[in-house]
């Protein structure tokens, strides 16, 4: 054999592993693509729906305070006429309650001495994140209110 047939067997051979090679990375780019895709949907699911969730939970927290200080303006009366100053349970509580209600947002509240709590709860439904099945995140605040009368601080 000579040098130029040795040549043109290992041009051959190596041809025919450059093809093989070649043929063995097809799909490889799909693949990654549609890797690089779905991370790419999630991060931007962070940033849309996680930007979405903190202002859900501002305004629930804003709802709730709302609910909490609507509460603290329900003063027994009894109490009034005794001289005293105090919240009435019963009354603070549906004043909050509905106060909740009316907003949009269903919650509790609860008294505790001269001081209102509200809690509202509720799921916030995602957009982008639902690709990767995450259909909806939680949203809790508790918020307080407390009823102050007369003077708070000397001078």
């Amino acid at each position: 054999m000579t040098t130029s047939a040795v040549n043109t067997a290992l041009s051959r051979s190596a041809r025919r592993r450059f093809v093989l090679r070649e043929r063995s990375e097809d799909g490889q780019f799909l693949a990654m693509t549609i890797v690089f895709m779905t991370m790419f949907l999630a991060l931007a699911g962070l940033v849309a729906d996680g930007g979405r969730y903190f202002d859900a939970k501002q305004a629930a927290a804003s709802e709730a305070e709302q609910a909490a200080r609507a509460g603290t303006g329900s003063l027994d009366v009894s109490q009034l006429h005794a001289g005293t100053v105090a919240i009435d349970h019963a009354t603070a509580t549906t004043t909050a309650e509905d106060y909740m209600t009316s907003v949009g947002h269903p919650g509790t509240a609860w008294v505790d001495g001269n001081t209102v709590y509200t809690q509202i709860s509720y799921r916030q439904p995602t957009q982008l994140l639902e690709i990767i099945g995450v259909s909806s995140l939680q949203i809790t605040v508790t918020e307080s209110a407390t009823d102050i009368s007369g003077i708070t601080s000397e001078g």
